[in-house]
């Protein structure tokens, strides 16, 4: 069996490959537009598709295919000008009291100030592990691509290619966290309206003479395990299944985090007088 540096490199080139594979897919065959009377469209053959929302509902899509761990990228182009009170998400979650959930959220703004990227994880049914971020780009002036990995190690937040988060499998450490590990979980996208918190904590108000407001979406593409085949998938073509952060990433992450983090729920005394959750020390 290899090891050392050949294990890396033969995992390097297994990763390739099936990045190679995970070829953008078509919305026609992929997704559902599950809600929104009429305001999700998949447009160009089924290479885009666009969410809106006005005064009287939003939108939303979601995977036709259930995943147990997986790489899922997104490519969005996030709603233009005076944004604020809205939300537009990229998300796999499960069903129930007890779901799982991996969030991307982009909480809307004013004319003129940055998105807010607001990441979150769930796990049996336990969420407040919030961490969010400001961009390096104009997220509204083209597509950029966001990238969930998930594998028994480990769930990591991608934004170009740079990752910006990882929350580790800590169940069978003595922090005891709860990891998605069972449950599987669809692909989700939203546009909806969350004035109420989405923008300054709900100081700014959505502008409704803006509507509709649009988000639009492209590239999506699930390399993943189906529920029933996880042992075969994870043998045969998983590399993300192995995926670790390697020193570069680690360092890359870091540099993300000290630049761009705005929120991190270990930090936060005023939620945990006591002290943060056990695995904030775990890391």
């Amino acid at each position: 069996m290899a090891s050392g540096p050949k294990l890396i490199i033969l995992r390097a080139l297994c990763a390739a490959a099936v990045l190679a594979a995970a070829v953008a897919g078509n919305f026609n065959q992929d997704v559902d537009i599950t809600w929104g009377d009429g305001r999700g469209k998949i447009l160009n053959g089924g290479n885009l598709l666009t969410l809106s929302m006005d005064r009287s509902s939003g939108s939303g899509f979601q995977s036709r295919s259930q995943y147990l761990y997986g790489r899922f990228d997104m490519q969005l182009k996030l709603i233009p000008g005076d944004s604020a009170g809205t939300v537009t998400t990229f998300y796999l979650s499960s069903q129930g009291s007890q779901h799982d959930e991996i969030d991307f959220e982009f909480l809307g703004n004013a004319s003129g100030e940055p998105y807010t990227v607001h990441t979150n994880v769930y796990s049996q049914g336990k969420g407040g592990r919030e961490q969010q971020f400001r961009m390096w780009f104009d997220p509204t002036m083209g597509f950029h691509t966001y990238t969930v990995v998930w594998n028994p190690s480990h769930i990591v937040f991608y934004v170009d290619g740079t990752p910006i988060r990882e929350f580790r499998n800590l169940a069978g450490t003595v922090a005891g966290v709860p990891f998605p590990t069972s449950q599987p979980m669809r692909v989700y996208a939203s546009v909806w309206d969350a004035e109420e918190w989405a923008t300054q904590g709900g100081r700014v108000k959505t502008d409704w003479s803006k509507a509709p407001f649009v988000a639009s979406y492209r590239g999506y593409a699930a390399a993943g395990c189906t529920a029933n085949d996880v042992a075969s998938c994870a043998r045969s073509n998983g590399a993300w299944m192995f995926q670790e952060l390697d020193a570069a990433g680690k360092a890359e992450l870091k540099r993300a985090q000290a630049m761009y983090m705005i929120y991190d729920y270990c930090t936060d005394k005023y939620r945990f007088p006591q002290g943060p959750p056990p695995e904030c020390s775990a890391k």
